[in-house]
């Protein structure tokens, strides 16, 4: 590329050279051809100024010393006429090669069309040489010179735009390997600086998107453990129960619902890393999503011989995504039975603008160091937790309008407060928050 700048480059200075040179060259002939004219005629007039002057001093004129004026042109072939008589010729004539000459007059001779005096004085071409190849050569060298410099620009430049260039293929080589780290340089140049801000870009959607694949495989498997964990139990109730025909079919439509609501889990993970909602809010029945949740987590507490609870007001309804609460709600009930303590209870309620779901245990609660960044991912209370649990709730909650907090750390009550309705609303109200 350098080179391909350089002979351009250098392609448009001999250009310009030879648009400017030759042009000059042709005006400098012309110049000295002028000043070689103006040079005769001004030695012809002073001869036969000379010789007039003398004549009307009425000294002697003869042509001894007409002779010794026209040896006073050195290089000059000089022929000196007095009344249309030559008195004199001195110099060398120039023969028969391209010359010049210049006769200047002065005064009235005996006859009315011959002057007094006339002075010729005549040159070949080559006096004119020499001056005109000095300037010549002097304007080729001036033209040597803008090339020389212009083939100095060139690399300076070349090198400028090529650097920059190489740098913008390596990152966007880079770029197409996998490395997302932005180029973070510019370059001065309006072109190249938007091709920089282009891959920069680039590389930061990209970085992005792999940000949100990497989270939906970290969610994903946090989230499909859940419902997994709960069918598995249903199952493990169905085979203690084979000698129950009843039971079995109990179970296995606990079982069915626990599928199902699995498939509408995987359906939200694979909106989200889609950038869009898994469905949109609903009046919904919290008794309903709630009693759901009961049947799906008593076996699990059951067999830790701990008890699930509820309390509270019957019979609210709430804007939500049926999925998407019982899912944040599941994920209550699943930190209450791995982190928490004896009963836990689910209580509603009603404020003014929300519904409020709160999950309490009566565990020893969350640290006091952990309290305010409870919510945050990778934020845990056991070693072995992964933190996304309350994190992904919170995500869920908003995206129906909702919102998870931690009423009070210890013992831990966790408050679901979901958008208020009636069962003649059908449009969702403002963001529900705690009132």
């Amino acid at each position: 590329m350098q080179r391909r700048l350089l002979i351009s480059m250098l392609a448009v200075a001999i250009a310009a050279v030879l648009a400017l040179g030759i042009p000059l060259g042709f005006v400098l002939g012309r110049l000295q051809v002028d000043d070689a004219n103006n040079a005769l005629h001004k030695d012809a007039q002073a001869l036969v100024s000379d010789l007039y002057q003398r004549y009307t001093a009425q000294q002697p004129i003869d042509a001894s010393y007409a002779a010794q004026l026209g040896r006073g042109l050195a290089g000059r072939y000089v022929i000196v006429q007095l009344n249309g008589t030559t008195l004199a010729r001195t110099g060398v004539w120039p023969g028969p090669r391209d010359y010049r000459l210049a006769t200047a007059t002065e005064g009235q001779g005996n006859n009315p069309s011959v002057p007094l005096f006339a002075v010729t004085v005549e040159a070949d071409d080559s006096y004119l040489s020499g001056n005109l190849t000095k300037e010549l050569l002097l304007v080729a060298a001036v033209a040597l010179a803008a090339v020389g410099i212009a083939v100095v620009l060139g690399l300076l430049y070349a090198r400028r735009l090529a650097r920059p260039l190489e740098e913008l293929a390596r990152a966007a080589d880079r770029l197409g390997l996998g490395d997302t780290g932005p180029l973070g340089r510019r370059y001065g140049i309006q072109e190249l600086d938007r091709v920089a801000e282009g891959l920069d870009g680039s590389a930061q959607r990209i970085n992005d998107l792999l940000s949100a694949e990497r989270d939906f495989a970290v969610d994903a498997s946090h989230q499909l453990r859940t419902p997994l964990t709960a069918l598995s139990m249903r199952l493990e109730e169905m085979m203690a129960a084979a000698d129950y025909p009843d039971v079995v079919r109990e179970e296995g439509a606990a079982a069915l619902a626990q599928t199902e609501r699995l498939a509408d889990v995987v359906g939200q993970l694979l909106g989200r890393a889609r950038r869009s909602k898994a469905g949109s809010p609903t009046v919904a029945s919290v008794d309903d999503i709630i009693g759901q949740q009961v049947i799906e987590w008593e076996p699990a507490f059951r067999r830790l011989n701990r008890r699930l609870a509820i309390a509270g007001e019957k019979g609210l309804l709430a804007f939500a995504t049926p999925g998407g609460a019982a899912q944040v709600i599941a994920t209550l009930l699943d930190n209450a039975l791995v982190h928490g303590a004896g009963t836990v209870t689910i209580r509603t309620s009603r404020t003014r603008r929300s519904v409020v779901i709160e999950v309490r245990d009566e565990g020893s609660g969350v640290p006091a160091e952990l309290a305010p960044r409870i919510f945050e991912r990778s934020v845990s209370g056991s070693p072995n937790g992964t933190g996304l649990g309350l994190a992904l709730a919170r995500t869920i909650a908003a995206a129906d309008g909702g919102q998870v907090v931690l009423v009070r750390p210890r013992p831990a009550v966790f408050a679901l407060f979901l958008p208020h309705a009636t069962a003649d609303v059908e449009e969702q109200p403002a963001v529900a928050g705690p009132a």
